[in-house]
Formats: structure tokens, C-alpha cells, sequence
């Protein structure tokens, strides 16, 4: 049967979702020159898209009155209000975190931003990991330390 102990054993919770965004690849530290042979392709002036698939992953105990780790509704509902500053934009053009700050949209820094707009929304100690495909052979992931 259901014992007690299950209650005390962590579980990790993951919802997936897609977007899409275009971006290019271009840092202002660096010379035109310089752009293009440290980002190639990916630095064409006029950008490129992907089709991102996002994991984010929680990571706690079930609570004994819902049964659940976290509603997933309310993973849904976050994921939404993060990624919905990324879905259908260029990150450079449209995003201020990108855009004010000058921060270069590789897929490691647009795991960063995923995870620092999640960081904001989820109860304490429960975000895990954000995992972001940008294609299916690159993959980025952020995990909480220990």
C-alpha cells in the first residue's frame, strides 16, 4: 500500500514547450571582422529562427493534501508568462533583456533569461533545471546546485 515515506522522496516534475524567435548572433565587445569568425552563419545581418523546445523541470516533495509535487496548471501558466516574451520574436529587436543589456542571444543566455523569469514565479526551491533545444543537436541546460 500508500505509505508515508513516498511523501518524503523527491520527484522531478518536467513540462515541455516550443517557441519560436529568431535572433543573430553578434556581440558589440567584438569587431565585425571578429563577429564573423567566432559566429559564422549564425551572425548574418538580417538574423535567422529556430524552433526551441523548452524543458523546465521542478523538483520536490509531494504535498500529502494534493497529492502533487506542483499543479502542473500553474507550471503551464508560468511557462507561458516567461516564454511568452520569447515566442514569435526576434530576441535582439524585442526582448529588453537582450536588447537594454546587450547581451549576446546565445542559447546559454537565453537559458539564463528562461530561468531567472521562472526563478521569479515558482515557490522557493522547487525550479530544477531549464533545458533549452535549440536544435536537435544542440542542447543548453541550467541546473540548480545542490
Amino acid at each position: 500500500g500508500f505509505r508515508l515515506s513516498t511523501m518524503q522522496r523527491e520527484l522531478e516534475l518536467t513540462r515541455i514547450e516550443s517557441i519560436s524567435a529568431s535572433h543573430r548572433l553578434h556581440s558589440s565587445a567584438l569587431t565585425d571582422e571578429e563577429n564573423q569568425q567566432v559566429y559564422g552563419k549564425c551572425n548574418n545581418p538580417n538574423g535567422h529562427g529556430h524552433n526551441y523546445k523548452v524543458e523546465v523541470t521542478l523538483r520536490g516533495k509531494i504535498d500529502p493534501r494534493t497529492g502533487m509535487v506542483c499543479n502542473l496548471v500553474d507550471l503551464k501558466n508560468w511557462m507561458a508568462a516567461v516564454l511568452g516574451q520569447l515566442d514569435h520574436k526576434n530576441i535582439d529587436l524585442d526582448v529588453p533583456y537582450f536588447r537594454d543589456n546587450r547581451v549576446v542571444s546565445t542559447t546559454e543566455n537565453v537559458v539564463i533569461f528562461i530561468w531567472e523569469g521562472m526563478e521569479k514565479l515558482v515557490p522557493d526551491g522547487l525550479l530544477y533545471e531549464v533545458c533549452v533545444h535549440e536544435t536537435d543537436k544542440n542542447v543548453v541546460r541550467l541546473r540548480r546546485q545542490k
